[in-house]
């Protein structure tokens, strides 16, 4: 409907005009009562009325007050409709004194003298308003002042804020300053802890080097105190070994002397020889001469030397073989004059057989002895009885040995099957350890087992062993030390031929001290090695093969009887090492006493097995090596007779060896033949390879 259109635009219009916009409030009645009950009252004084009186009437100006009657007069004043000029009432002039009031460029007017001024009074309604407006000049100017004061407080909080965060960078100044400070302070402390560091270290170092060179000093000064010693200890030894050589010289000489006499003596055969004896006297003058020279010189020079005891040595040798000649020539001429005084006497005989005619009864020629003037005998196959009787002695004691430790190895008890470990262990180990290095390892090794057999306590696997842990101990010790030493010449000997003058050294020593050792250890020789004795054991009726084989030093094993080479050359190492332990004594023990099994034994032993007929193959390797290790020993101590049974075995023995040998065993015999033939040539034993001389002691 066009009626209903024009009806949305009047709404439309009405809602666009300047009233439409206004804002209408539906509770506006409940909430603003109060300003419609203020224009429906009547009119009274505002209770601003007493504060216009007092503060604004006196203040007004002379040209205001002027200016009043027309301003109320006018229509257009702008005034309030309700104050006509009716409603201005004039009070009575007043005289105010002089005072001073603000301009509105802020400066102030000063009032001379006392002025009327007309009191204008307003209606209650413009009193009201012109209340209104000083109240809002004087708000606006509170507000101003306001504003400044917060302008001002503000400004100063920003002055303040100003001056706190200059204050604040002025801390953050100072702080990097002090920070600053305290980077250089650290950086110099650190720069004088690094030099005092390197000071320090310098100093260290420089303790170091002279700890270093002091020890070097010492090492010099202790080098210098062991060299002063040492030379010392030479210079003692060389003395020593000078006397030991002059004594030599002397006993030399006074058997030179002797055999020079001996050739004086053989004077009263001259008639006999059809030689010189002048010759022979001759040269034994000279002889004595030059070992008395010998002596001479060593004592202007001070003590002799080795070479001046071997040109005594070649002196007395061939002053021994020119006796050595000269009985042979008066043997020879026996010979030949015993021959000839046969011959006389079988002419005689003939001449008288004739004279006596053919009937008469002849007589039978009576034999000559040999030219030793013994027959010949059969040689023995059984050993003597009193070296049985030794023998089985040493078997007896090795029993009753065993039989004492006995409870010790049978035990079950842990403690004493470790104690037992410990004390083989203690006694087994320092014999593996002897070598032909230094005599001063020797002397430890000497000493650990001499320490031990004592009862004191020594230091093995990193314990202490003593034997006095278990009663038994010294019995066991003794034992397994013995059967160590014979096991080491059967394996180590065997092998090493040198090794057997140290360990023979070691066990002469311990022998010495504790002869029990010394029992033990022929029982366990004898035992392992029955030529030792000698002693060729008998196969008895009933006997097994086995057991025959082993009481002959056959190693048995799973009923395999073990190589002759093999078997052969531990009974080589065993008779070694026999043969050492005879001729060495330990040095530093008491040199006067006896050995306690010296050299008689080995006499003793050699002329026993020539006494017995010999074995293939057996009887010519153990000569050999007894001869080598200690024929230099027997030489010395006997002289003419070893040379005599020397001679004995290359005319009598070798013949025998011989004709039982196969010629597929004459490799041993050989051997044998030519080393004699050697030393026969030569007629000097060698010293044997190994042997311990000075200077193994002072290593």
């Amino acid at each position: 409907m066009p009626s209903e259109g024009h009806r949305w635009e009047t709404l439309r219009a009405l809602r666009n005009s300047s009233k439409g916009r206004l804002p209408y409030h539906r509770e506006w009645l409940v909430h603003y009562e109060d300003v419609l009950e203020e224009c429906t009252s009547l009119p009274k004084l505002s209770s601003y009325s007493g504060w216009v009186v007092d503060h604004i009437l006196p203040n007004t100006s002379p040209h205001t007050q002027e200016n009043s009657p027309s301003s109320e007069c006018s229509p257009s004043s702008g005034s309030t409709p309700g104050l006509d000029q009716h409603s201005l009432l004039k009070s009575p002039v007043r005289s105010t004194p002089e005072s001073s009031s603000p301009s509105p460029n802020g400066t102030k007017i000063t009032h001379e003298g006392q002025r009327t001024e007309p009191i204008v009074l307003l209606s209650s309604r413009a009193i009201k308003v012109e209340g209104c407006i000083r109240m809002y000049e004087l708000a606006h100017r509170v507000r101003g002042t306001e504003g400044l004061r917060q302008w001002q407080e503000e400004q100063e909080r920003k002055v303040r804020a100003l001056s706190e965060m200059a204050s604040e960078q002025l801390k953050r100044f100072d702080e990097l300053k002090e920070l600053k400070l305290h980077k250089e302070f650290q950086d110099l402390q650190e720069v004088m802890e690094k030099s005092t560091r390197e000071a320090l270290g310098h100093q260290e170092k420089l303790k170091a080097e002279h700890r270093h060179r002091a020890k070097i000093l010492n090492l010099k000064l202790r080098e210098a105190e062991q060299q002063r010693v040492k030379q010392a200890e030479q210079e003692q030894l060389r003395k020593e070994e000078g006397q030991v050589r002059l004594r030599n010289l002397y006993t030399l000489q006074e058997e030179v002397l002797q055999l020079n006499q001996q050739l004086d003596a053989s004077s009263q055969h001259k008639d006999l020889l059809n030689v010189d004896l002048a010759a022979f006297q001759t040269r034994g003058n000279q002889l004595c001469s030059l070992i008395s020279g010998i002596i001479r010189t060593t004592l202007e020079s001070g003590y002799p030397t080795a070479e001046n005891q071997a040109e005594a040595e070649r002196t007395l040798q061939e002053m021994r073989d020119l006796l050595s000649n000269l009985e042979q020539e008066i043997t020879r001429a026996y010979e030949v004059k015993k021959k000839q005084d046969e011959e006389e006497a079988r002419v005689k005989l003939q001449e008288s057989q004739v004279q006596q005619g053919p009937g008469a009864p002849t007589q039978p020629p009576v034999p000559s002895p040999g030219p030793a003037g013994t027959q010949n005998e059969d040689l023995q196959v059984k050993v003597q009885d009193s070296t049985m009787q030794w023998y089985q002695q040493l078997q007896d004691a090795s029993a009753k040995c065993v039989l004492a430790f006995e409870g010790l190895t049978t035990s079950k008890d842990s403690q004493a099957k470790k104690i037992k470990m410990d004390l083989q262990k203690a006694a087994t180990i320092p014999v593996s350890q002897i070598s032909t290095i230094a005599g001063s390892k020797l002397k430890e090794v000497f000493e650990k087992i001499h320490s031990l057999l004592s009862g004191k306590p020594v230091q093995s696997g990193g314990r202490s062993v003593s034997v006095t842990l278990n009663p038994q101990g010294l019995d066991f010790v003794q034992y397994k030390l013995a059967e160590k030493f014979v096991k080491q010449g059967e394996e180590e000997v065997a092998s090493h031929h040198e090794a057997a003058f140290p360990i023979a050294v070691v066990a002469s020593g311990i022998w010495e001290l504790h002869p029990k050792v010394g029992d033990l250890i022929l029982a366990h020789l004898h035992k392992k090695c029955p030529y030792s004795v000698p002693f060729y054991p008998a196969f008895k009726e009933g006997m097994a093969l086995e057991d025959y084989q082993r009481m002959l030093g056959y190693q048995v094993t799973d009923s395999k009887v073990e190589q002759q080479d093999n078997f052969l050359k531990r009974m080589s190492g065993m008779i070694r090492l026999y043969a050492a332990i005879i001729q060495l004594q330990w040095p530093y023990g008491n040199r006067q006493e006896a050995h306690p099994h010296g050299l008689n034994h080995g006499w003793r032993w050699l002329a026993q097995i020539l006494n017995m007929e010999p074995l293939s193959d057996v009887t010519a390797t153990l000569l050999f090596d007894f001869l080598e290790v200690c024929g230099n020993a027997l030489m010395k101590q006997y002289q003419v007779q070893f040379w005599k049974v020397i001679l004995l075995i290359k005319e009598d023995y070798f013949p025998r060896i011989e004709a039982i040998t196969s010629s597929g065993q004459m490799g041993s015999f050989i051997r044998l033949k030519q080393f004699l033939e050697k030393c026969l040539q030569r007629r000097e034993i060698p010293v044997p390879k190994g042997f311990l001389t000075s200077s193994f002691w002072r290593s």
